[in-house]
């Protein structure tokens, strides 16, 4: 249950009459203040996010496809960026819809349900998506350290085994922590000074102690973020050492061009993700959080497909093999 101050409630539901008539109370509703402060500039950021939105959706699931329809794209690799691309979909659309509409309107609310839901999908894919970064590591480590026993270590099971390992992991962490979140009593203002529900905000909001809601926190970030960047630093430092090993510039320019999309992947989002969570409280203000969000929530699902395929070899020429196929298929049907 949600308890929030009665005085509040008050103002909430004045307010909400006077925008639709409704009687609501803030046991059900929050406010996503959002980018309310840009005024008529709201239109704008719409149609920039619009467009943003469907070049992720596009470029995600271009990478689907591909690799679905191309038998020389199924190989560990190209396995885990379809996870990936997956996973991006469904952050990403967890939150930009719902922001668009509120780009538009002028009452953005949200019900606790679908707040609810909302902080559950993006804590779940979001630490997904640290651990599978972290599997994509080991797997650039095998191919490079040990590229003769690539194929009997990196087998199919195996894939399997670490794909299903970062989503048990995301999944078991995001739900205890997601569910104890809200099981606590919130206080204060229904406002939430983002443009979506997550775990942070309705952090400032409780009405316990918050050394615990600390350790807790501290425990996530250790356990899904902290931990899988050890691993894949651990992986880089092997893949570097054995890369200055090489007798050959070709050789080292090759090796190196295997992990430079990962490695340019995991820059972005641990870049975020470090502003985010290790930035002094001094310095953090609603308005930096939001510009730091967009990074993972909407700039990094659509550079994702970009760099994987603009720097990727094997993956213009599977494209180049699906284009004269449909082409082929066509000219055969007329």
């Amino acid at each position: 249950m949600i308890y929030v101050d009665t005085n509040q409630t008050s103002r909430m539901m004045t307010n909400s009459e006077s925008h639709s008539g409704k009687n609501q109370t803030i046991s059900d509703v929050f406010i996503l203040v959002g980018f309310s402060y840009l005024g008529e500039l709201q239109i704008l950021l719409f149609l920039v996010f619009l467009v943003t939105y469907l070049l992720a959706l596009m470029g995600n699931l271009f990478i689907i496809l591909l690799v679905k329809l191309n038998p020389s794209l199924h190989i560990p690799m190209y396995f885990f960026l379809v996870n990936l691309s997956a996973l991006e979909i469904c952050y990403t659309t967890s939150v930009v819809p719902q922001l668009l509409v509120h780009l538009l309107v002028e009452e953005k609310t949200i019900s606790l349900t679908g707040c609810t839901a909302q902080i559950y999908i993006c804590t779940i894919t979001g630490l997904t998506i640290f651990c599978l970064l972290a599997a994509m590591a080991y797997d650039r480590y095998v191919a490079i350290c040990r590229p003769l026993h690539y194929t009997t270590i990196m087998s199919g099971q195996v894939c399997v085994l670490l794909v299903g390992a970062s989503w048990v992991i995301g999944i078991s962490v995001a739900v205890a922590q997601t569910t104890w979140l809200l099981s606590q009593p919130l206080c204060g203002s229904n406002r939430i000074l983002h443009y979506f529900c997550y775990i942070q905000p309705l952090q400032k909001k409780l009405c316990t102690d918050t050394w615990k809601n600390m350790i807790f926190g501290l425990s996530v970030l250790v356990l899904c973020v902290m931990g899988p960047f050890l691993l894949i630093v651990l992986s880089y430092i092997c893949i570097i050492s054995t890369i200055l090993k090489l007798p050959s510039a070709e050789g080292r320019h090759k090796a190196f061009s295997i992990c430079s999309s990962h490695l340019t992947v995991v820059i972005f989002l641990y870049g975020a993700a470090f502003l985010s969570y290790l930035r002094p409280k001094s310095s953090s203000t609603p308005e930096s959080d939001q510009m730091i969000s967009i990074i993972y929530t909407i700039v990094t699902p659509v550079f994702n497909p970009i760099i994987y395929s603009l720097r990727n070899k094997e993956v213009k020429g599977a494209f180049r093999n699906t284009i004269g196929k449909a082409i082929s298929s066509c000219s055969q049907r007329y």
